[in-house]
Formats: structure tokens, sequence, C-alpha cells
């Protein structure tokens, strides 16, 4: 009988020097506050989404309601001043709320759309734009591609406030100035 060769060496990274600053990654969770409002907001925002049509009968209540829990949610997460590090899982925490929460909204969209309930439909495309314009910017700052935008941004918000306050040294209006660096 043949015997297959199995390999049982596998590759381990070894960190040297980093046992604490590993195991303070792995610690369970230093910013409490943080990682509870993250989800309590989108969660709240969600289920009151849910409930509105029984508990409720006032659709604008239950529209400022929810607008209000999505903004609070988009203002709770902030960079931590001290710049103290996420362990693993307060960022997997926060990556499965900020992708499977947009997903709901987008359930909620179809669901709103097949059942006709058009005047509902307007809270899910909001719910829908303020988790999504979340993701994207939680997205752009995990890639570093916020750099690009904020030049260009503040180069054409710049060249704007100028063209409204001095026209006649500008001999045309637009963008002629903006410079764009496509990689």
């Amino acid at each position: 009988m043949k015997q297959a060769l199995v390999d049982d060496t596998e590759d381990v990274s070894l960190d040297f020097g980093n046992e604490e600053e590993l195991a303070f990654r792995k610690a369970k969770i230093r910013h409490p506050s943080a990682t509870f409002f993250h989800l309590f907001f989108r969660v709240s925002a969600i289920i009151t989404y849910m409930c509105c049509d029984w508990f409720s009968k006032s659709f604008v209540g239950c529209f400022v309601t929810v607008l209000l829990l999505l903004s609070l949610d988009f203002w709770s997460v902030k960079v931590s001043p001290n710049n103290i590090a996420a362990t693993e899982a307060e960022a997997r925490i926060f990556w499965l709320g900020l992708i499977i929460c947009p997903m709901i909204w987008i359930v909620f969209f179809f669901s709103t759309l097949f059942s006709l309930k058009l005047k509902w439909l307007a809270l899910v495309v909001a719910g829908i734009s303020l988790q999504a314009a979340n993701l994207y910017g939680y997205i752009l700052c995990k890639m570093g591609g916020n750099s690009d935008v904020s030049k260009v941004t503040a180069s054409f918000l710049s060249q704007t406030v100028f063209q409204t306050a001095c026209p006649e040294d500008f001999q045309k209006p637009g963008l002629e100035g903006l410079e764009i660096h496509q990689h």
C-alpha cells in the first residue's frame, strides 16, 4: 500500500518582540461605548422602521425618528483622540455592522417597492443613502483614497469661492485651473 506524503509544515508568522502588542490587539473590546453606539443606532433605526407600521400611525414621526437615529449613527463612531487602535473584535463588529445594515435597508427597499407602500419608499431610500455614504466613506479611509479626493475638493472649492468673489479676475468661469491627477 502506498502511503501519501503529507506536509505537516505550516507557514507561521513569527512576530518576535510583539507579544504584548498582539495580546493588546486580541483584547476583547477597548472602546465599549463606541462599539455599543455604532450598533445601537443602526439596529434601532432598523427596528423602528419595522415597528412603525404596528405601533405608530404617524408616518412623519417615524420618518423623523429613523432619520434621527441614522444621523446619530453617522456621527457616533469617530477616531479616538488618543489614537488607541481598535481590537480585532471591535474591527470585526464595526465592519459587519457597516456592511450588513445597508444590505437590510436594500431588502426593505424591495419589500416596500413590491408591496406598493410608496410613502415608505422615501424613508428607505434615505436609509440606504445614509448607510451607503457611511460605508463608502469608511472604505475610502481604509483604502487611503481620501487624500486625492480631499485635494481635488479643496482646489475646486477655493477656485469656486474666488470666482464668485472676484469674477473679473477670471477669464472663464469653470474648472480650468483644477488639476485632477489620474493614476
